[in-house]
């Protein structure tokens, strides 16, 4: 019997104790983890089930998983303090950090070996669209999967660099625009249900293992520039001891084959340290987005156009100057890392 089961089993025997003391010892012995919605969590769950296992075990608390129907209902949570620590994509994890007092303290590691992942536009194999100007040529005429709107891979980067910077806005130019899961999409264009969707590199592996029958029926027809591995965020105000306790099984876990067998299902192979500054190129991306509406917004008058331009672009100089930090860091620590070695 896990270690919390026990507990939450012989605490009410334990004379002295009121329900509300007993309730709150209970808490303390569970974590609540947030998992966002890539895919039905009904198939999410038995790929989480042994990882979640395995933390529980080894920092002696139950884990209890928190399945959504949408990635705003995992930030919610961890808004109102329902869930501690969560899985999330860049993009929803900076709007738990901004919203919800979270912060980013590891990084996920593809089992491929890869530094991160791609965001994709897929239609069908036999669709007589083959490019992205082929698709904002004929939009009017299209049915579009779009992306969670909390979804790094499947809003944020194609919102930016298939639209904005094509100076299109994805809500009005289809004849019909719908926003859904990665597994959803790619369904739908597989099923023809919809014309052209969001995607992602990592959503394409799996579904080549769970339904490659579907997967053979898609087709790339765009890959994004790179995207930083999933991070995960726990709520800053969590004890320090629970953070130790996951740093040490965190940054310590899939060195076995046991433990690499348990990562497979998630296309993890380990957990790096990370930090709030791996939401610095999402941000920048945000606001890029951002600017070019603003720009393009004939309801302003030049001199409010120009007032929040300008707020805009302090913002990504002030982020600018934060990259050129981390990057001037990374090169001594490999200067540093050459001359030691």
């Amino acid at each position: 019997m896990a270690l919390a089961s026990l507990r939450r089993l012989t605490l009410p025997l334990i004379a002295g104790f009121s329900l509300a003391a007993v309730s709150q010892l209970a808490a303390a012995d569970t974590l609540k983890f947030g998992i966002i919605s890539t895919e039905a969590s009904q198939n999410q769950a038995p790929l989480w089930e042994p990882f979640l296992e395995a933390m529980s075990e080894e920092i002696g608390m139950e884990i209890e998983p928190y399945f959504a129907t949408d990635y705003a209902a995992v930030i919610q949570a961890m808004r109102f303090d329902q869930i501690d620590l969560a899985w999330y994509g860049n993009k929803s994890a900076m709007e738990a950090v901004d919203r919800a007092d979270g912060e980013v303290f590891a990084q996920t590691v593809p089992d491929n070996g890869q530094p991160g992942y791609w965001s994709l536009m897929i239609v069908n194999q036999d669709s007589d669209l083959h490019s992205i100007e082929d698709v904002l040529a004929n939009a009017a005429d299209l049915v579009f999967g779009n992306g969670d709107p909390n979804s790094t891979s499947g809003y944020l980067v194609p919102g930016y660099y298939v639209f904005a910077e094509n100076n299109v806005d994805a809500s009005t130019a289809f004849k019909r625009t719908l926003n859904s899961s990665h597994e959803t999409n790619a369904l739908a264009v597989a099923n023809h249900q919809v014309d052209v969707a969001t995607f992602n590199t990592e959503g394409m592996e799996r579904l080549e293992i769970t339904a490659p029958e579907k997967a053979e029926q898609l087709r790339v027809i765009w890959k994004s520039p790179l995207i930083p591995s999933d991070p995960l965020v726990w709520r800053k105000d969590l004890d320090e001891d629970t953070k130790q306790k996951l740093r040490d099984f965190l940054f310590s876990y899939g060195d076995s084959d046991a433990e690499r067998e348990v990562l497979a299902p998630l296309q993890w192979a380990r957990f790096d340290e990370s930090s709030n500054d791996q939401l610095l190129p999402i941000r920048q991306l945000e606001l890029f987005k951002q600017r070019s509406s603003i720009a393009g917004d004939q309801s302003l008058d030049d001199s409010e156009r120009q007032q929040k331009l300008a707020e805009i672009d302090a913002q990504l100089d002030q982020l600018g100057e934060r990259m050129k930090e981390i990057q001037a860091a990374d090169a001594d620590s490999t200067s540093d890392s050459v001359n030691a070695g």
